[in-house]
């Protein structure tokens, strides 16, 4: 028995058929995401803790290098492990700080997918990489029977958009998500990615997918030059489907393309054989003042069940750069 970092093609097979298996297994644990990150310049290594050749326990790790051989390292969504093997999970937890901290890491976050005992070392995390919470749609239900689960503002504002003809197509054209999103962050005020980044999400993860909603071409409607009135980023894995990112123009909308556009994401999860849809985040239950408040009043109205995480934790090994890491990424 021991903990070991997967290095050859056959571990890694091994480990997706243990990460597809796992009733905990996720997206952002699986290799699926692997070429993607490192395109953007992170690196990966998955530790495993076995007996006999059987995964017990597995953490993908993901290596964020910065300046002076500096890093980060975070563990998405992750460890997973067998029930009952919990003290397995500390153990790697254990390898991988060892590992981190001979590699100048400067801070290691957690975003478990279950609670789990860490070292007392860690602290709860005051900057959140990954959601609190989240909404998962059941979609193994019928069309109807999904509809019926909504909020009734969620129906009607479909219908509206029914009425509008705003049409929803499968698209590959990243400037027309990117030219959204774009103005999408300048307004809500949130950080746009390089329009690389989203070229390899729809060119280095398998089964990604991009909708695009098209402006009506009705007569209440002014013109919009490329048509795109709202996007839509999304992935399969396994039987899930992830809602990744999204935008909209704010200029059309009266015509509730983005409700068009999680309806069209719902049918194509259905589709692709799926039985569940993850809008991916909300703000907690009960949360006060949380900057997520809009965007989750909009999905609440899509029903489902609220997921929430345990909280995301994180040790840090070099508190003064990582201070000044903070700082450094709050200028620029």
């Amino acid at each position: 028995m021991s903990v070991r970092i997967l290095k050859t093609l056959e571990d890694l097979d091994r480990y997706e058929s243990w990460v597809l298996s796992h009733p905990e297994g996720n997206f952002w644990q699986s290799i699926d995401r692997i070429k993607y990150l490192e395109n953007r310049s992170k690196e990966v290594l998955v530790y495993i803790y076995e007996k006999d050749k059987s995964i017990l326990c597995s953490a993908l790790v993901v290596i964020d290098k910065t300046t002076l051989g500096l890093s980060t390292w975070d563990i998405p969504r992750g460890p997973i492990f067998k029930s009952g093997n919990e003290k397995l999970a500390k153990e790697v937890i254990h390898r991988i700080c060892d590992d981190a901290k001979k590699n100048r890491c400067m801070e290691i976050t957690i975003s478990p997918p279950v609670k789990i005992d860490l070292p007392s070392k860690f602290k709860k995390s005051e900057y959140l990489h990954h959601a609190e919470a989240t909404i998962i749609i059941d979609v193994s239900k019928t069309e109807e029977e999904i509809l019926t689960q909504m909020k009734p503002k969620g129906r009607y504002n479909i219908r509206v958009a029914g009425k509008h003809n705003v049409e929803v197509d499968k698209s590959e054209d990243i400037n027309l998500f990117y030219d959204l999103i774009e103005k999408t962050s300048k307004r809500d005020q949130f950080t746009c990615l390089p329009k690389t980044s989203y070229e390899a999400f729809i060119k280095d993860i398998p089964n990604s997918f991009l909708l695009v909603a098209s402006a009506s071409t009705s007569t209440d409607v002014k013109t919009n030059s490329n048509n795109a009135i709202a996007v839509l980023l999304g992935a399969k894995w396994n039987n899930h489907q992830v809602y990744y990112y999204g935008a909209s123009d704010h200029s059309y909308r009266a015509c509730m393309a983005p409700y068009s556009l999680q309806w069209e994401a719902i049918k194509h999860a259905k589709a692709e054989g799926c039985t569940s849809y993850d809008l991916l985040g909300i703000a907690p239950p009960d949360s006060v003042n949380h900057p997520w408040k809009g965007i989750t009043s909009f999905k609440e109205k899509f029903g489902g069940e609220i997921k929430i995480y345990p909280p995301e934790m994180r040790i840090r090994f070099r508190p003064i750069s990582m201070l000044l890491l903070s700082i450094k990424r709050k200028m620029f």
